[in-house]
């Protein structure tokens, strides 16, 4: 299974959704990289991605985007292959 990185904040629903979704896919090993009080962090983030929102989700070396780029992804039949490559 693909790495999967999720740039995440506390409280955010959004992180929350993209992670169930993750976990519902039978991802077990997140690594989940919350970005509340880590400026440098944050920086690395919007450097990689373009974007300063979160969740910023990476699988393997995709950008997927945020949380409702993932759900379309998955609605789309493209997550699952994407998650085993």
């Amino acid at each position: 299974m693909s790495k999967v990185i999720l740039y995440t904040s506390a409280y955010c629903p959004y992180c929350s959704r993209a992670k169930t979704l993750l976990e519902n896919r039978g991802v077990r090993d997140i690594d989940e990289r919350c970005v509340d009080g880590r400026p440098e962090l944050r920086a690395q983030m919007t450097q990689l991605t373009g974007r300063t929102s979160v969740p910023q989700i990476f699988i393997g070396q995709t950008h997927v985007g945020g949380c409702d780029d993932l759900h379309a992804l998955d609605a789309g039949g493209g997550l699952g292959p994407l998650l085993r490559a």
